[in-house]
């Protein structure tokens, strides 16, 4: 009975961690969160606090800054004002001054040159996590061309890979993300494997070979063809190895099918920099024989 109260009561919370991650450009008050999540408004605030290990005014604008952050390293066209706008600030000194106080960092100095490792430590982690109806479908994966880069090392290091990836793509258009897929290879599980042993290789499709004398040590590859067990997962990309997780613990096991020797590989449909995390797709490939 108790564990049936308790799990109310987080999915009550969780009503309002989805609310707000999909309103960041919203007035998010008191009174409404405590409306969607059904409890007291006069208690709401401190109930909110001690599930989550902060007001919630500071959650929000931890969601709000860490958008924010993803925006100012991927966009670097997009002009400061426009991201503290739309991070709720009504100029950019303050959302300066309060994004220095979170990060270490002004927005110019972040944008410049993010340091992701310090990145992770500082953010708090989302505290919503969809809970996914996992749809497996087989389908037949055709032979893929790729232009790859191989990241080795802290997983919280794959955007600033994915940031040289970026650069690669746009200096030589060999690649372009318009009219190209992307895909991360997993090698190895992060929440299993050391850091300085892990390897994830993010790629996107070509139509032929690419030169391989270019300073960003950008390769040819090759995602082989044949038979895959494919899920959906919409959300954070934090999340993904959940997803992936279940693949191999539920799916799997039940479905009687046999895993072919090449990793577990992810599709991006989008990216967190262009749409809200909420609105992240990715498709998940798990090879079979």
């Amino acid at each position: 009975m108790f564990d049936d109260k308790t799990d109310a009561y987080a999915r009550r919370f969780n009503k309002v961690f989805s609310y707000i991650e999909q309103h960041l450009d919203d007035p998010l008050t008191v009174e409404l969160l405590s409306e969607i999540a059904h409890f007291s408004p006069f208690h709401f605030h401190r109930q909110f606090t001690t599930y989550c290990g902060m007001p919630i005014g500071r959650y929000i604008q931890w969601m709000r800054i860490r958008r924010a952050s993803y925006r100012l390293a991927f966009n670097p066209l997009e002009k400061i004002i426009d991201i503290a706008l739309d991070a709720g600030f009504q100029n950019p000194e303050s959302f300066s001054r309060a994004f220095k106080q979170a990060l270490g960092k002004t927005p110019s100095q972040f944008r410049q040159q993010p340091d992701w490792l310090d990145w992770h430590q500082r953010i708090p982690e989302q505290k919503y996590i969809r809970t996914q109806t996992m749809e497996v479908k087989i389908v037949s994966f055709p032979d893929t061309p790729i232009a790859m880069l191989t990241h080795r090392g802290s997983p919280d290091l794959i955007n600033a890979t994915a940031t040289h990836f970026i650069e690669w793509r746009k200096s030589t258009g060999l690649s372009p993300v318009c009219t190209s897929q992307t895909y991360g290879i997993a090698f190895h599980d992060p929440e299993t494997t050391a850091a300085e042993e892990f390897r994830f290789d993010i790629s996107g499709s070509v139509n032929a070979p690419i030169p391989e004398d270019n300073p960003f040590g950008v390769v040819n590859g090759l995602i082989p063809g044949g038979r895959c067990a494919v899920a959906r997962h919409q959300g954070s990309h934090q999340t993904l190895t959940e997803s992936a997780r279940r693949l191999y613990s539920e799916w799997l096991p039940a479905s009687g099918e046999e895993l072919r020797d090449f990793p577990l590989y992810f599709h991006y449909f989008n990216f967190v920099h262009e749409v809200a995390e909420h609105e992240l797709l990715t498709d998940i490939y798990l090879p079979l024989k």
